[in-house]
């Protein structure tokens, strides 16, 4: 598939679990690609051989070599190599690597080709019983817990349905913080094992996700997917929630910390304010 002018990038989705879900196309693509660029090789190599297609090269391509790697593809593929990237599950940027390699490829004018296919997310999304007039997709939330909490947060008065992405050790805890951000009724669905022999869908409130999932811990890859909070969700009066906390003898840092995850805001604005009330109530004594 080599040529004297420029070649082509290809983004090629990939089955999720069950192999049946790749594309008659993307197979007709990657019969006559030059390089393919995977972000686990090993995962590309059992995928290939279960097609029964030998590609001419093969290359890593993740977050950590993303950088280096496109610059090497972006030559590729000036010189007429078609390049196929291929994420280990789904479609490729979709909380996975390509973002910049396409950047690149479009500024330097190389054609960009993207091929429709399985995305994680749509799948559990359709599935959920929620909206899908509306959507956001969120993607995985931060670990470290205060930036978790703000993020969060700042979804509480979203409208549409939200799409998630969640490691099975931190789907409880997630779904804890939702439902001090959101609300204990508010619906959502757990989807894990997307088209798996072990696939499963848990739908409910939030609170009963919670109990079901204490009971029966999840396993495998998760979603959650939310629906957005309608025009009765409570707005939060900072000052106002800040004021109560310090008046019950609530600390500033732990007042602070406590209204991250309904305001949206940071726990050091957060501390600022309460701050900027203990000395007006200090100066008012």
């Amino acid at each position: 598939m080599s040529s004297q002018t420029q070649g082509c990038l290809y983004l090629i989705p990939t089955p999720l679990g069950n192999l049946g879900d790749i594309t008659y196309r993307a197979v007709e693509v990657l019969r006559r690609i030059d390089i393919v660029a995977a972000e686990d090789t090993r995962v590309a190599d059992r995928l290939l051989t279960h097609l029964n297609i030998t590609v001419p090269q093969k290359i890593s391509f993740f977050t950590g070599n993303e950088r280096m790697r496109s610059a090497y593809i972006i030559d590729a593929l000036k010189m007429g190599k078609h390049v196929a990237v291929m994420s280990d599950a789904g479609t490729p940027t979709i909380s996975d690597p390509g973002q910049m390699l396409i950047k690149k490829a479009i500024e330097c004018n190389i054609a960009v080709v993207s091929l429709p296919g399985p995305v994680a997310g749509i799948t559990a999304l359709v599935a959920s019983g929620l909206p899908t007039d509306r959507f956001l997709f969120v993607g995985f939330l931060p670990k470290e817990e205060g930036n978790r909490h703000q993020q969060i947060g700042t979804l509480r008065q979203e409208s549409s349905t939200m799409i998630f992405y969640e490691s099975p050790h931190r789907v409880l805890t997630t779904l804890q913080d939702m439902r001090e951000a959101f609300g204990s009724m508010r619906k959502a669905c757990v989807a894990r094992e997307i088209t798996k022999i072990y696939e499963e869908y848990l739908r409910g409130t939030i609170n009963e996700l919670i109990e079901q999932i204490t009971e029966k811990p999840v396993r495998g890859e998760c979603m959650i997917i939310v629906e957005g909070c309608d025009d009765d969700v409570n707005t939060v009066c900072v000052e106002d929630a800040m004021n109560a906390l310090l008046k019950d003898g609530v600390g500033l840092r732990d007042s602070a910390a406590r209204l991250v995850i309904v305001t949206g805001k940071s726990r050091r604005e957060l501390y600022q304010l309460a701050l900027s009330l203990q000395r007006k109530h200090d100066s008012s004594t």
